[in-house]
């Protein structure tokens, strides 16, 4: 199985990376007409429709013992920093968004420790320094960054990578007897009730009013059925060939796409941007090594 294989974790962690680092513009986009909870479960009922035809055929693997389990990966692992992240970008900017979620590996690991009985290595604490730290390097070095900026609703992102920590340590633990499409169709199985029952509490009136609200409701729906539906079986599949650390490692990549949006835009890459992508691939590989 490629799963197994160095080469192919790393590409599926990069292509995650790409993914997620799009949905910051994706988020933005939603946001000129929809509010933020509105947003927020837009995509998560998206992204269960389309995993329901697999939800349906898994429900046989559905066992008593793995349903905590799975509500732990719907709800901490998607549904709940859906709506974190949507409300925080009403308020800060997303150059401290991509900063604030490279907090994950961080979270991730100090979960597994105090919870999980999860072993570590000199070289590894070494890796997630170095990756935070090229990480924050890559993120600091926007012009547009305004430490100022920085209140109540950046904990909210923080609250976040916490939740992600707890997923990918309880993914890892109790549900790797699970294939990747079951855990992530079994799971939002529950969540997508959830988006809808809320969504119809909401009031849409507003939203039609604004001309382009259609486009933007193709960003929500690109970042429902991509950017969440596909990322979380490619991740849920990750997470049982390799490290909870390692997995959550894919946060310290999200800015350097960041930086390839900001290229696109018009924006110049120098040569610190370069140093910086270059201590955070340094990192996943020092999380990585045996």
């Amino acid at each position: 199985m490629h799963w197994k294989k160095p080469w192919f974790q790393l590409t599926i962690l990069i292509l995650l990376a790409f993914v997620w680092g799009s949905s910051f513009i994706l988020m933005k986009i939603g946001l000129k007409s929809f509010s933020s909870e509105q947003a927020a479960g837009i995509r998560m009922l998206l992204a269960s429709l389309v995993l329901l035809p697999y939800s349906i055929k898994n429900l046989k693997f559905l066992k008593r013992k793995d349903l905590p389990s799975l509500l732990v990966a719907g709800f901490i692992g998607s549904f709940i920093p859906a709506f974190l992240f949507t409300k925080a970008q009403t308020q800060i900017d997303s150059a401290l968004a991509g900063m604030l979620n490279s907090l994950t590996p961080l979270f991730t690991l100090l979960v597994g420790i105090l919870f999980f009985k999860t072993k570590f290595k000199w070289l590894q604490t070494i890796g997630l320094i170095v990756g935070l730290v090229g990480a924050l390097g890559l993120i600091t070095s926007g012009k547009e960054l305004n430490f100022g900026s920085i209140n109540s609703y950046a904990l909210l992102i923080v609250l976040a990578t916490t939740f992600y920590g707890i997923n990918i340590n309880t993914i890892k633990a109790k549900l790797s007897h699970l294939s990747g499409v079951q855990i992530t169709s079994l799971s939002f199985f529950f969540t997508g009730p959830a988006a809808l029952i809320y969504l119809l509490t909401t009031d849409f009136q507003p939203v039609f009013a604004v001309p382009n609200w259609p486009l933007h409701f193709l960003a929500l729906a690109a970042l429902g059925i991509i950017g969440t539906a596909l990322a979380m079986l490619l991740m849920n599949s990750l997470i049982r060939h390799i490290s909870a650390v390692y997995a959550s490692s894919v946060t310290y990549i999200i800015p350097i796409f960041a930086i390839f949006w900001g290229v696109v835009d018009g924006e110049n890459i120098t040569l610190l941007h370069l140093a910086c992508m270059t201590g955070i691939l340094l990192g996943v590989y020092l999380i990585n090594k045996k």
